[in-house]
């Protein structure tokens, strides 16, 4: 990705030389066809005298460029994406013409046709810094600036931007020319003009152009402005979103209300628009008065809990941006992580206060910080705070540790200085820094002073280094059969004497933190059957040992719960006997969150091979008959897919699996109908086992209705589940899902029939499809997304991906310089053939990365090789210790 990437230094080097805000005036014209679109910018900067800095453009054709009244000549001052002005005066104009090319896999200014109706979308993604590719721009996040934008586009559109039109009219005479924008005929053009932006981050500017369908409504900010709220999605989707669009206001505006409580700063900008995009590259982005997010979020068919409350986490998210991050920005990209972090802290606050999903911290405990503990023990670890010299840096680290460390360190630190001097110190920080950008140190500055506690040592220790602590809890007894609880021993209850926990750290990163934590005592209500918290101590963990003096003299518990309520970052290890009455007892724990905690220990254990693989997948088989909390059950069924396919010996993988298929077949027999239980355990028993000598019987039952469960609905979403799985054992052929798509052509299911095919079992079906990924620029971010894991579904075909091995390894290098970054992260990450033997992977990883050292590939490139060596490395290592 030559010419796109910015160093730190150079960024600091422009900003010395870039005097106070400049203002931009941006002029787009999106009626030219579908390949490009026109762009001009007109930015009025002040700078240095005599200095000289560039732009960054990346056009298909710069037409013209103008500093100062001097057209400069283009094909001596523009090369790699970049424009270089020399001899600045204390006052300058620079004004640049230029063609822009339409992205297909989201960065800068995508164009996606819906073939359902034939409609053209547009929108904007440009984080990290791809404004680029729309307008000439001093594009780093510490040069902030007011941009006006105005653009011209067919007159039966919409168009958005983060400020409101304010003018409006149709252009005499300018006609679209038929057929550029879809197949309708041509149309007048209309000329939109937004309101001046206040001072913000090029980044998060942003565009929404099209046939958008569209919801409004109104809040009443505590200010007493009122703020416009917008929905959007496309026309094919609006019957589907209509359905939720009052939640989603209602979600918004809850949103709005709690983030101004609890910083004491209402929502600061003049609107908020929502719009739901095709063919997005991410989740969502936080475009200020103007969120874009995937359209997946526009439920056609019915889906999974954790799915409906992701939606909720992710509205609450970008919203929580609008403050953190938006309203104060980071200087550099090495602050990523205080928009990050903060925002997912405070989207799960909000959800579990504002909204039903009040167990929405024990998705954070299962889903989050599943993430952040795996990339926390990967060799590519990083601290919260990472050194960031380049894009490519920060490209990479949009990752757990960013976001879910980040965020479990910020809820550590909330119950370090206290809840109320925590937002008091926010309040301070926004109000100070408003409109501005901000580092780790502004942040410190702030809640040392709102909560009287140092915070520099605390936060070097949590922040700047990467790594974990793992703290195991070792208990004495008296009155117990053998007078000590370390011995397993499950005899009668005594006494506890002394409760000792120990504070270790790997050997590669030794810092000791200090944790607030809580120890919680469980134990086993007779009367109920459920396992229900007696007792709790929070108290501070320093150094290597701590005493829980409250625990000495109290009866013995059946289960000590090291890290009860979740409030800190670290592995947790049982005393033998809790974990023992644990493992047998999972399923009884009536708290959500306990249950996720200990599941999570659980899984720890077995991913360090201090647990048996198959007695994890034992007790998540147990648990999984009567766990609710959405999020838990799905990421403790992905943690147990994990285990049967890669942990437990090769011998007995396959007999595994098959058992997992039909008790999952039992459990979905047993579950309440039309539960998110039963949905799920379908969903899993399709997508992620379908290894019993019954599956192609049951699947084909469920699609032809021989096989029904009352409550379950085969719908457009199910259906396409159950086509996915009999093509990936075989039972489907490419012509077979070409003739279902054919019966309901939407982009959606292209996506689901493009992955179908990748999944086919067939050694020339995977080598065209493998082809097709690398090579056709035409196929979507979205549909890449879908395609590139289905082509790794193949369980137990070790024989279909061993080609790859060697495949995958000769043509990184080349992924990484001809695919722009988003898809070659897809394709690196999931084309990895993690089926193929772990040896093997392991030994042309070892010989790819002796023969890539650091300096002669990128940085980024050389990490995302090292995680997927690893995974086969750690397998390989676990799969031993279960032998």
């Amino acid at each position: 990705m030559p010419g796109t990437n910015l160093t730190q230094n150079e960024a600091a080097e422009r900003r010395h030389a870039i005097v106070g805000t400049p203002d931009y005036r941006v002029s787009l014209d999106v009626t030219r066809g579908p390949d490009t679109f026109a762009s001009v910018t007109t930015i009025d900067f002040d700078a240095i005298a005599g200095a000289s800095t560039f732009l960054d453009l990346t056009a298909e054709q710069v037409e013209s460029i103008t500093l100062n009244g001097e057209a400069l000549p283009v094909e001596r001052v523009y090369a790699d994406s970049r424009i270089t002005l020399s001899d600045l005066t204390a006052h300058n104009t620079v004004e640049v013409k230029a063609l822009g090319r339409y992205s297909k896999t989201g960065e800068g200014l995508q164009r996606s046709v819906d073939p359902a109706d034939g409609n053209v979308y547009l929108y904007t993604q440009f984080a990290v810094p791809d404004a680029r590719r729309v307008y000439a721009v001093f594009d780093q996040p510490d040069i902030k600036a007011t941009f006006t934008f105005d653009l011209k586009a067919p007159a039966s559109w919409i168009a958005l931007s983060n400020t409101p039109v304010v003018a409006s009219e149709d252009v005499p005479g300018a006609l679209t020319e038929p057929g550029t924008l879809g197949d309708g005929p041509a149309e007048p053009v209309r000329h939109w003009r937004f309101k001046t932006t206040p001072v913000m981050s090029s980044y998060l500017t942003a565009l929404t152009i099209g046939p958008y369908a569209e919801w409004h409504t109104d809040y009443e900010n505590p200010d007493g402005r009122t703020i416009a709220l917008g929905l959007y999605c496309r026309q094919t989707l609006a019957d589907a979103l209509a359905k939720d669009t009052d939640y989603l206001f209602v979600i918004t505006k809850a949103g709005m209300t709690f983030y101004a409580e609890q910083w004491g700063v209402p929502y600061p900008y003049e609107k908020y628009d929502q719009a739901l995009v095709p063919e997005y590259n991410s989740g969502a982005m936080e475009n200020i008065g103007l969120v874009i997010m995937h359209d997946q979020y526009a439920f056609t068919s019915k889906v999974a809990g954790n799915v409906a409350e992701r939606r909720v986490l992710n509205v609450l998210h970008e919203l929580a941006h609008m403050w953190f991050g938006d309203y104060v920005t980071m200087k550099w990209w090495n602050d990523l992580w205080l928009n990050e972090s903060f925002a997912t802290f405070m989207e799960y606050l909000s959800c579990v206060e504002r909204t039903e999903w009040k167990d929405a911290w024990a998705t954070f405990c299962s889903c989050e910080k599943y993430g952040a503990l795996d990339i926390d023990q990967r060799p590519t670890t990083h601290p919260v705070v990472a050194p960031i010299n380049d894009l490519n840096d920060t490209y990479v680290n949009f990752d757990s540790i960013t976001y879910a460390k980040g965020a479990a360190v910020l809820k550590q630190m909330v119950y370090y200085v206290g809840r109320e001097a925590f937002f008091r110190g926010i309040h301070e920080y926004l109000t100070d820094r408003a409109y501005g950008n901000a580092t780790l140190n502004d942040l410190l500055d702030a809640l040392e002073k709102a909560s009287g506690r140092p915070m520099r040592v605390w936060a070097e220790r949590w922040l700047e280094h990467p790594g974990m602590n793992t703290i195991a809890a070792s208990v004495t007894a008296t009155g117990d059969s053998n007078d000590s609880r370390d011995s397993g021993d499950s005899g009668a209850h005594g006494k506890i004497a002394e409760l000792t926990l120990t504070q270790t750290a790997p050997e590669q990163y030794p810092v000791l933190r200090p944790h607030r934590l809580a120890v919680g005592f469980y134990n086993l209500d007779e009367a109920t059957g459920k396992v229900r918290r007696t007792e709790r101590f929070e108290l501070d963990v320093d150094g290597e040992t701590t005493t829980v003096a409250e625990a000495a003299g109290r009866p013995l518990p059946d289960v000590i719960l090291i890290n009860d309520d979740d409030l800190t970052y670290t592995k947790v290890r049982l005393d033998p006997r809790s974990a023992s009455f644990a493992a047998d007892n999972l399923y009884r724990f009536a708290d959500p969150l306990a249950r996720a905690v200990l599941w999570q220990t659980f899984w720890s254990m077995t991913r360090d091979g201090d647990f048996p693989a198959e007695r994890f997948i034992d007790l998540s088989l147990k648990a999984l008959a009567t766990e609710h909390q959405p999020s838990t059950f799905t990421y403790s069924m992905r943690e147990m897919q994990i285990t049967a396919q890669h942990y437990v010996p090769l011998e007995r993988r396959a007999a595994v699996l098959a058992h997992i298929s039909e008790e999952l077949w039992k459990l979905i027999d047993a579950a309440e109908p039309g539960s998110d239980q039963q949905f799920q355990l379908v969903t899993a028993y399709l997508n992620k086992y379908a290894t019993d000598d019954a599956f192609e019987a049951h699947a084909r039952g469920l699609l032809d209705g021989s096989v029904t469960f009352e409550g379950l609905a085969i719908d457009n979403g199910m259906r396409w589940t159950i086509l996915r799985a009999l093509a990936s054992r075989g039972f489907l052929t490419e012509a077979d899902i070409d003739r279902e798509l054919a019966s309901n052509d939407t982009s959606g299911n292209r996506e689901q029939a493009l992955a179908a095919k990748c999944s086919i079992p067939d050694p020339d079906v995977k080598r065209r499809y493998w082809d097709l990924m690398l090579h056709d620029e035409s196929l979507s971010h979205t549909q890449l997304w879908e395609m590139a894991p289905a082509f790794n579904t193949n369980v137990g075909r070790a024989d279909l991906y061993e080609p790859y091995a060697d495949a995958y390894f000769e043509q990184a290098e080349w992924i990484w310089k001809n695919r722009s970054f988003h898809v070659a992260d897809v394709l690196l990450r999931f084309l990895y053939p993690e089926h193929a033997p772990a040896e093997t992977l392991v030994a042309l990883g070892d010989a790819w990365l002796d023969a890539h050292p650091a300096g002669k590939v990128d940085d980024a490139l050389r990490r995302l090789v090292i995680d997927a060596v690893d995974g086969s490395r750690r397998a390989a290592k676990v799969e031993a210790s279960n032998r």
